[in-house]
Parts: structure tokens; sequence; C-alpha cells
């Protein structure tokens, strides 16, 4: 599998909510007809249908990383990440070529996402982000460094826990993703832009985080001027999102409910934050709606690792 079809596949662009992403067919193939089969009813919401024909298949081919991976992502979404980690470490060990090897890293980052657990998270990003640095990738060591810190700004909500170890922890890896990005050789100025842009929005929400609403205010302005530049726009999608994220920290919960109806609303973590809105807002009818679309999230990504087990603790 070539680098850049890899990329193309398995590869997430930071804010996009994806699709489970680690059964993926290598450059040329097609897909497994086991994993056709088995991402229908993931989709479905049928995960233990699912995790028996991903059983099935490894004990015809054991060393399949495809099928050890998508294992792994059923068990992430029934909630049993110690489990699904097992199948993870098994995807390693057959990894054939390094591109297999840190898709199967990243799975178990993901899989550490879905307890809300930054500190293990970041344990195996960083991994794969140095793999990217030994590749001299920077774009991917930015993508990969943004998701990590994707995963840390809201690991305490899982949690229940005082942020500030996660906030900061959210920040280095935000910033690292900046500086790397930004050292792109001959980067392009909408490249530049896309960069300058995250690095913004990152800002602001921790900003929010930490309860310091002009300074969040302050970056959620940069952030917008450098949209105005027209060079980057399908990022306009995520400027409700930020708007609306911001608001909702700052407790203007009617202007964060009008953002958030203007953002993706079929990423679940948008799902989740209109839910928390809603209630704040005290119409608890509405805010299960979403919570239960949020909780049938089956991506195995930093916004269904949030979504789903967040959701679901809401609605039990």
């Amino acid at each position: 599998m070539s680098s850049a079809h890899f990329i193309r596949l398995t590869l997430f662009i930071f804010l996009v909510s994806g699709t489970v992403l680690s059964a993926q067919a290598p450059s040329g193939q097609e897909q497994p007809e086991f994993v056709k089969q088995g991402q229908s009813l993931l989709r479905e919401g049928r995960l233990e249908e699912a995790l028996a024909l991903y059983r099935k298949t490894l004990q015809e081919t054991p060393d399949s990383q495809a099928a050890n991976n998508a294992a792994g992502i059923a068990l992430d979404l029934m909630g049993k990440g110690s489990e699904a980690r097992k199948y993870f470490a098994k995807a390693i060990e057959v990894a054939k070529t390094p591109e297999n090897k840190v898709m199967a890293q990243r799975a178990i980052a993901m899989s550490y996402a879905f307890e809300g657990n930054c500190n293990k998270t970041v344990e195996y990003e960083q991994m794969v982000f140095d793999y990217y640095v030994s590749v001299k990738n920077f774009f991917q060591q930015g993508e990969i460094a943004d998701e990590a810190a994707r995963v840390c700004i809201d690991s305490d909500d899982l949690n229940n826990r005082y942020p500030a170890e996660d906030l900061e922890t959210a920040y280095h890896w935000y910033q690292t993703g900046h500086e790397a990005g930004m050292k792109e050789p001959d980067i392009k100025p909408d490249r530049r832009d896309l960069w300058e842009f995250r690095w913004e929005h990152a800002q602001a929400r921790i900003a929010a985080r930490r309860g310091n609403k002009l300074e969040a205010e302050k970056h959620v302005s940069a952030a917008k001027a450098i949209l105005d530049k027209g060079t980057n726009p399908q990022q306009t999608q995520f400027f409700p999102y930020l708007v609306g994220y911001v608001s909702f920290h700052g407790k203007d919960y009617k202007t964060a409910l009008e953002e958030l109806q203007k953002a993706n609303q079929n990423d679940p973590f948008i799902q989740c934050l209109i839910a928390q809105t809603y209630e704040k807002l005290g119409d608890k009818g509405k805010a299960q709606e979403f919570y239960r679309k949020a909780a049938n999230a089956t991506a195995h990504n930093p916004p269904a690792a949030y979504a789903r087990p967040f959701a679901r603790k809401k609605l039990s």
C-alpha cells in the first residue's frame, strides 16, 4: 500500500466525523466480503452479529489484520475496550508493513479515547506521530497531533474529572500539530491558512474550557478573519461549531443552540453538544432526542469516541 493511498483511506481530517477506518482494503484490492457485511451490521447497530462474523473469520484466518481491527472496533462500540485492545494488539503483531502497524496503533489510541483516557490515547498517538516524523510527512504529523488533542480536550466530561491536566495536554498537542504542519516544505498559502485556522479554533475552545471568555472570543475573531480570506472554504462548516462550543461553555445557551443548529447535524459530537444545550435550557425531551442520535454513532474516531459513551451514560 502506498503511503498516499493509505492516508486517503484511513486518516480523517481534524474535526471531520469519519467512518470505520481500520478495516479498509489495501490499495488496488476489493474489500473482503466480511468487511462489507460487518460494516453494514455495525451501521444497523447489530454489534453482536458483526462481532460474531469477525470472530468466525478469525477462526479461519487468525492473522487477518482487517478482521482483528474490525473485531476490536465492534468491541469498543460495545464498551469492551480491554477486550478490544487484545485484537488491536494482534493486528500490530501481524502487520506486514509500517503503514499497517500505524493503522492498528491508531485504533488502540481510539480505543482508549472511548474510555476518555487522554494519557493512553496520547501514548499510542505518539507512536503514530513518530512514524510520520521518520518519513518526514509534516502534514500527517499535524493531523495526528490534532487528533490526540481532540481526544484530550473533552475527555474529562466522560470521567467527571477536573479538566486542567488534560487541557494542558490538549494545548500541547494542538500546538505541536500547528508547528509540524507549518514545517511542510514549500507550504502553499491555503495550507498555511488551514493550519492557522485550526490553531485559532483550538485555542478558542481551550480558552472557553478554562472559563476565559475574552480570550476565547479573541481567537474566534481570529479564526473568522482567516476564513474570510476564502482560501479554505471547506472549513467554513466548522465555524458554527466553534461559536456554539464557546457560547455553551460561556453559558450563553441560546446563542449556543442557534449556532450548533447550523453545524454538521450528523456529527455525533455536535449532537451531544446540542443535547447538553437543550438540558441547560430545560428541554429534557429534545435533549433525549439528540442523545439517542449520538448514542448510535458507529465510527471509530474522536467524535464518536466521545459521543457514544457519553450519550449512553446520559440515557441510562
